[in-house]
């Protein structure tokens, strides 16, 4: 059981490794496309389609053709695509790698949860936060090797290059180590390709949007929001998503024996309210330590709220651990993929900080629904 567990936290740490390290570059991608923050928008939703897209259909494929294959297959494409990022002729090229991109995270995320469903049903207690850890440390790491690379001067393409092979190395041995469900062929499909989440589901999933939305605004706006708004300079700026992610992966560490003690109740509230805190100290003290100090205490306050979601949804009696991940992924995770570009469009149109503003209100609507949460237990 060792093996597998360590198989899938490789394959959460490379997810996170490889998006941090691009998101610490997204103002220098923006340079090199000549991009205002509403064509970047555009670039991150196209992202968002194919990942919300790709969703519902997953589960239905990992029945399919196992969860273990699809995850290789994500992984082993979002390291291609990834080092083709400069190399786009034009931002209408550009969008359409991003869609592509967009569906490989999308499977890829619902695989490697389905994955870590399975082994924490083998040891027979909550540890689906402890996975997600990995998925932090990987951001965590990746900005502050963003950060390297920016203040080493490197361009786009030998950076991307650098930290794929990285990744390739650990993925050949996470390869022979994961969880090796078999395909199920005898399920005959008589109805639609994808669900949507049904009524006992409905709630955690707009939780989990709420979450994941502040996630994906911090992951992908808190570099740029150092930069322009809290005007940090361009190697202390990665530091802010930095901040970021150590905060989730301390949180995500300890999130597991704070769960087992205190519920799934009251770490949604405790955690909205910390997120709200550390985002309003963000939003009315613009400067650079604060700022990180901000974005600190937002990821500590959603750091166990997405893994709760899963651990709930992937053991959900009445459907298969895939199908109960697509269906709380499509809500949730579209949260985190539609979020950023729909902040881009907002920050053109009035301040970053205003659009970040929204972000807040909705920390304060999963905080009101993690109240309401106790009367579905």
């Amino acid at each position: 059981m060792l093996q597998h567990r360590i198989a899938i936290k490789i394959a959460f740490f490379i997810n996170g490794f490889i998006y941090a390290n691009w998101v610490s570059r997204l103002p220098r991608i923006q340079e090199l496309y000549q991009a205002d923050n509403g064509t970047i928008g555009f670039v991150l939703l196209a992202s968002s389609i194919g990942a919300v897209g790709a969703m519902p259909f997953t589960g239905w494929v990992i029945i399919k053709n196992g969860s273990r294959r699809i995850t290789l297959v994500a992984v082993l494409l979002y390291c291609i695509i990834v080092p083709v990022i400069p190399f786009m002729p034009g931002i209408a090229a550009l969008i359409g790698l991003y869609f592509i991109m967009g569906i490989v995270t999308g499977m890829l995320d619902v695989a490697m949860n389905a994955q870590a469903v399975m082994v924490e049903k083998l040891y027979n207690k909550p540890i689906m936060t402890s996975f997600h850890a990995l998925f932090s440390i990987g951001m965590m790491l990746g900005a502050w090797s963003g950060a390297l690379f920016t203040e080493l001067q490197f361009d786009l393409p030998h950076h991307f290059i650098i930290i794929v092979i990285i990744a390739l190395i650990a993925v050949g041995w996470a390869s022979r180590n994961l969880v090796r469900d078999r395909p199920d062929r005898s399920v005959k499909h008589d109805g639609p390709l994808f669900r949507l989440p049904n009524a006992a589901l409905i709630s955690i999933g707009v939780i989990t949007f709420c979450c994941m939305l502040g996630e994906g605004s911090m992951s992908n706006w808190s570099v740029n929001y150092m930069e322009n708004i809290a005007h940090a300079s361009q190697s202390l700026a990665p530091i802010g998503l930095s901040a970021f992610a150590t905060a989730m992966t301390i949180g995500r560490i300890f999130g597991d024996r704070i769960r087992l003690n205190f519920g799934d109740r009251k770490m949604i509230i405790g955690g909205g309210v910390l997120s709200a805190i550390g985002l309003s100290i963000s939003l009315l003290f613009p400067f650079p330590y604060s700022s990180i100090l901000g974005f600190f205490l937002v990821g500590l306050g959603l750091s166990s709220i997405v893994p709760i979601a899963y651990s709930i949804a992937g053991n959900a009696k009445s459907l298969p651990s895939g199908v109960g991940l697509a269906m709380v992924t499509t809500v949730g995770y579209s949260g985190f993929l539609v979020g950023p570009p729909i902040i881009g469009l907002l920050a053109n149109w009035q301040t970053l900080q205003f659009a970040l503003g929204i972000v807040l209100f909705l920390f304060v609507t999963m905080i009101l629904l993690g109240i309401r949460y106790k009367s579905q237990n």
